[in-house]
């Protein structure tokens, strides 16, 4: 049975939670404290880690936590720790630190305990660090009580200190051309709170990185550049699917809100595969739709659907899929979403972000 997290917070405890941010921000530490981060090819780094929180459709309080730990540079996984948990704080803007970190924390102190050589050098967090509403975020508080360097990657902008997703930002992301290209996110107090990130070539949202603890935000932006096959960091991205897979597979629930669109009036089912690709492609590759642009009627690869046996888009830019398989996650935009959830099914529309 779904459950609801309690309430809002009284004043007192989110007056504590201010006071423990207040204390804890004057040990955070913005600047390179490793060799291997003033490197240029950041030589000596060997591990990286991501951490998530995914949680239950319709349950406020059953939550995944998950770690994982992967080479660098190969960006292949070498650890991945997933459990489930019961979140005890409610959802507070500002104070998601108090709801997830304790979780988050206990996963990096089971590492420590359990494979003390598997232990990441640097983490990736889901969510903001010094670009928040009182200069501490998420990645930050985990940074700080884990000692180890942070960075924060948020897929929105937080709007914070004169920070507004108004025209003139709007068109500093269009100016944002190759991946690796980046313009800085100026407060109203004249402080630098992050970069706005084109972690992908063919990406057309930003990141927004922001330092967590021990690393400078000129290294934190490098670093999550050489970390992103996709949009998002292979990281934190592994943390998701990870999480996301270790829900269904434990409770036998989808991981996300189910996505039943309607088909749209344009999107009409094509008659006939692309012109020069077979209905079954002999040689599958597993990809991703950002990988490359999805022109109409293009073969569009698809990761994590091993059932799948084609997919290509429409006109309107709708992802046609025939696959034969209870349950077929998309990767669209870098977040695992289920497509249908129940019924064995053959055909189903998804729309492109």
């Amino acid at each position: 049975m779904a459950r609801k997290a309690a309430g809002r917070p009284p004043e007192e405890t989110l007056s504590l939670w201010k006071r423990e941010q207040a204390l804890l921000k004057t040990l955070v530490v913005d600047r390179d404290t490793e060799a291997w981060q003033r490197d240029p090819a950041f030589s000596g780094l060997q591990r990286v880690g991501g951490m998530d929180v995914s949680f239950v459709k319709g349950d406020s309080v059953s939550a995944c936590a998950s770690l994982v730990v992967l080479s660098y540079p190969e960006l292949e996984v070498m650890y991945e720790d997933c459990r489930m948990v019961s979140l005890t704080a409610p959802y507070v803007s500002g104070f998601l630190a108090f709801r997830e970190v304790p979780f988050l924390v206990d996963a990096v102190q089971q590492l420590r305990e359990k494979e003390p050589r598997l232990m990441p050098q640097v983490l990736f967090v889901d969510g903001n660090g010094v670009l928040h509403h009182r200069g501490f975020g998420v990645a930050c508080h985990l940074g700080v009580v884990t000692d180890l360097p942070c960075i924060g990657v948020a897929k929105k902008l937080l709007q914070v200190d004169g920070l507004e997703n108004n025209a003139l930002h709007k068109e500093k992301i269009r100016l944002l051309k190759a991946g690796g290209d980046s313009f800085p996110l100026m407060g109203g107090s004249g402080t630098v709170l992050g970069m706005a990130l084109k972690s992908h070539d063919h990406s057309t949202k930003p990141l927004y990185v922001s330092v967590g603890h021990k690393m400078s935000l000129e290294a934190a932006v490098r670093l999550t550049h050489g970390c992103c096959k996709f949009r998002i960091p292979e990281p934190v991205r592994q943390a998701d699917i990870c999480s996301r897979d270790y829900i269904r597979r434990t409770l036998g629930v989808q991981g996300a809100p189910a996505l039943r669109p309607e088909r749209s009036k344009k999107a009409q089912r094509p008659k006939a595969c692309p012109q020069g690709a077979s209905e079954e492609p002999a040689e599958w590759r597993p990809g991703h739709p950002s990988e490359s642009p999805v022109p109409a009627g293009t073969v569009c690869p698809l990761q994590d659907t091993d059932h799948l046996r084609w997919c290509w888009s429409s006109t309107d830019g709708s992802i046609f899929c025939r696959f034969q398989q209870t349950v077929c996650l998309l990767l669209i935009d870098d977040v695992t979403m289920p497509l249908l959830s129940c019924g064995m099914v053959d055909t189903g529309w998804i729309q492109k972000k």
